[in-house]
Order: C-alpha cells, then sequence, then structure tokens
C-alpha cells in the first residue's frame, strides 16, 4: 500500500523581505494524522512560514503544496480545506460561542440547522458545553483559544494550523488544548502544524519537529533522530533482579557503549545506538534476569540549545 500524499508540501520555499532572509529554502512534507512541530524563537521565521502555507503571503522562491494545491494560486480553496488558529485569536465579543461558531458556520455555506448541530458537536468536543451561551467577552484566553479551534473546526478541515496555541494560558488550559490537538491527529486524520518556542509542549504531543533558527530548518525528526542526526548519545536503563551483580564486564563487550555508570540498582549505559535487544540477549546468557530495561529519551531542550548554539557559532564566521 503506497503511502498518503502529503497534507503540507515544500520544497526549497523561501521568502525575502528586502534584504532580510525571512524563511530559507525549507523542505517540509506532514502526513495525515501527523502533529508536526515547528520550534523556534520568536522571528525564527515560523508564522512567515505559516502565512505562505495559507497563502496570505507569496514565496519569494520555492514551492508549496497544501492538501494538493497551490496557496498562492488557489488561495480561496486552500482557505476551505484548511484550519488556522492564531496566537491571538478574534471574535464578536458581545455574541456567545454558540452565536460566533454559527456565525462561522453560515459564512462557510452551512445552512442554519446544519450550523447549530455541528456548533453544537464542536463545543461539547472543547469542553465549552457549559459556557456556550454566555458571551465571549467573560471567556479567559484559554476558553477563547478552545474556542478558536472550534471555530477553524467548523469547516471539517484536512490540515490545522496552530501558531503559539498555548501562549499564555495556565498549566490546566495548556493541557487542554494539547489534548484536544491529539485527538484530532489521532481520531480524526487531521494534519497539524503546531509552531511554538515551548520546547516541553513540542516534545510532549509532536510525531516530528523541525528546529528553526534565522528562517532555516537545521533538523527535523523524531526526538531520537535529532539526536542520533548530531551525534547525540542515548542512555540505556537496566536492572536485574540478582542485587549486587556487576554487570560492568557484559555491557563493556557490547559495541558503541561509551559510558557506563550506576544509579541506585540501575546501570546506565551510554551508547551510540539502540543496543537494547543485544543487552537483554547477552545478560539472558549471563543467567542474569532483566527487570527493567528502558530506553532514555534525551530532553528536547539539550538538543534545541547544541543545534542552535551551532547555527550562531557559523553565522558568526561568516
Amino acid at each position: 500500500m503506497s503511502e498518503p500524499a502529503p497534507a503540507i508540501w515544500t520544497h526549497a520555499l523561501t521568502k525575502h523581505y528586502g534584504d532580510t532572509v525571512a524563511v530559507d529554502k525549507l523542505d517540509l512534507s506532514v502526513p495525515p494524522g501527523e502533529v508536526f512541530g515547528l520550534l523556534g524563537p520568536n522571528g525564527a521565521g515560523k508564522t512567515t512560514t505559516i502565512l505562505m502555507l495559507l497563502g496570505l503571503s507569496e514565496p519569494t522562491a520555492g514551492r508549496v503544496r497544501v492538501v494538493g494545491l497551490d496557496p498562492t494560486r488557489s488561495a480561496i480553496d486552500v482557505k476551505r480545506r484548511v484550519g488556522y488558529v492564531p496566537d491571538s485569536v478574534g471574535f464578536y465579543n458581545h455574541l456567545t460561542g454558540r452565536e460566533n461558531l454559527q456565525y462561522t458556520a453560515a459564512l462557510n455555506g452551512l445552512d442554519r440547522t446544519a450550523g447549530e448541530q455541528r456548533a453544537a458537536t464542536l463545543l461539547k468536543e472543547v469542553g465549552l458545553e457549559e459556557r456556550a451561551d454566555e458571551p465571549v467577552r467573560v471567556y479567559s484566553r484559554g476558553m477563547k483559544q478552545r474556542l478558536g479551534i472550534a471555530d477553524a473546526l467548523i469547516k471539517n478541515p484536512d490540515v490545522l494550523i496552530l501558531d503559539e496555541p498555548t501562549v499564555g494560558l495556565d498549566p490546566r488550559g495548556a493541557d487542554h488544548v494539547l489534548e484536544l490537538v491529539t485527538r484530532l491527529a489521532t481520531e480524526r486524520g487531521v494534519a497539524i502544524l503546531l509552531s511554538s518556542h515551548l520546547l516541553g509542549q513540542v516534545q510532549a504531543i509532536c510525531n516530528r519537529i523541525g528546529i528553526f533558527v534565522r528562517g532555516k530548518m537545521v533538523a527535523s525528526g523524531t526526538v531520537d533522530e535529532l539526536a542520533a542526526q548530531h551525534g547525540g548519545r542515548m542512555t540505556v536503563e537496566v536492572e536485574v533482579a540478582e542485587q549486587g551483580a556487576d554487570l560492568r564486564p557484559v555491557l563493556e563487550g557490547i559495541p558503541d557503549v561509551v559510558q557506563i555508570s550506576r544509579d541506585g540498582d540501575r546501570w546506565l549505559v551510554g551508547v551510540q545506538h539502540d543496543v537494547r535487544r543485544e543487552l537483554a540477549t547477552r545478560l539472558a546468557a549471563a543467567n542474569l534476569t532483566v527487570v527493567h530495561l528502558r530506553q532514555r529519551t534525551e530532553e528536547l531542550g539539550a538538543i534545541y540549545r547544541r543545534y542552535f548554539r551551532e547555527e550562531e557559532d557559523g553565522s558568526s564566521e561568516h
């Protein structure tokens, strides 16, 4: 079975503002059902990328396709199939949450009955059912963000683009938004592009991550892949039932083990690639019973700082 066509695809996508390169030769591919995180500081080029995907800014060079369409030439068709939630969502504050969604439904061509049903379903889905008939002016920022997601989902989009969706939210509100994003990808197959500078949230919900520095995507992949691309090291935790057993002779015999240390009853093994299967086999051959064997994922913050520092150092040389 062939893989589905990417919902978002770019090749060498570039945007100049005068002499400033806001986005530099971006290659990106996001399939349906994936949450892809664009991670970078403010000013890195994330929002400019989003504007080009939406057809709101014309690329200087390169190619872009969203649901198979060129946003520059087919902006209206792209907008029909893409939901967008900016970092600050705007609504008619004198209207209720329900009325705002029904208005959006009418703008998207739904008749009154269908619009009312769609609004009711989405208000329940984003956890605003009990507050639906209050004016938006009394909503908290978190409630407005959730209403914004519901608003973007009125058109039942194939792609959802979120620009800093949890900025300014308390932890509970942020968790609610992130749980909703995850459900949309896994249950509905929506392709989601999430732009953020919040490393922990990106690591928590994104299937893959692209690190943006000075308009360039300097690396992309899973957290483990990013660590490996940068020569990173993985750590495997191992514990056996036989307390006091010395695992060092077994561990030292495994290729690519670069560091061995202990943390209580657990041994920490620094490796260049995943050796868990070989490790389990060798421990069993040594008549040792494994009770814990886990690969410890490197924190995204450490990986990001390495890439950011490398790019900054490289820029200063020119």
